[in-house]
């Protein structure tokens, strides 16, 4: 009998050995902990672009330069400096006078913005000026706001 306790016992020994020998055992790792990463702010400026005006409008029988007109060529004249490429400078007249007076007169507005961009350091080489007179309107109509529209210079 005593031999019978030994082989339970045995048996039971063994029994819980194996049971407890298939569970591996596991580790237990810390999370690994993460520093932050200090990383430069870059700010990105978008510059929007500038819109200009390209139209410049006149008085009647007038190829003087407004003011307006004048700030909006200081800018073109900036540009025109810094990255040199050809213009055309068309000169129009609004319907009243002789078609004669109104090419004549387109023609002195398209110099007037030509003479400004050049005494701002422009290359005359590089603007070409002509004269539409009446004959490509902005504006339709025998109002003063459609010959207003119609006495300009638009850069090209």
């Amino acid at each position: 009998m005593k031999k019978m306790y030994s082989a339970i016992a045995f048996a039971a020994a063994f029994g819980l050995m194996t049971g407890c020998s298939s569970n591996k055992p596991t580790e237990t790792v810390a999370p690994e902990v993460v520093e932050p990463v200090e990383t430069e702010t870059v700010e990105q400026v978008i510059e929007e672009p500038v819109v200009i005006d390209t139209t410049f409008y006149f008085e009647f029988d007038s190829s003087d330069l407004t003011t307006a007109a004048r700030a909006a060529l200081m800018l073109h004249a900036e540009q025109l400096s810094a990255s040199p490429r050809s213009v055309r400078l068309e000169g129009h007249a609004d319907e009243r006078g002789s078609r004669e007076y109104n090419m004549a007169l387109g023609e002195r507005r398209a110099n007037a913005v030509r003479d400004y961009l050049v005494l701002q350091g422009v290359d005359a080489a590089s603007i070409e000026t002509v004269s539409y007179g009446e004959e490509r309107p902005a504006a339709f109509g025998q109002s003063d706001s459609s010959y207003a529209k119609n006495r300009r210079v638009e850069l090209k």
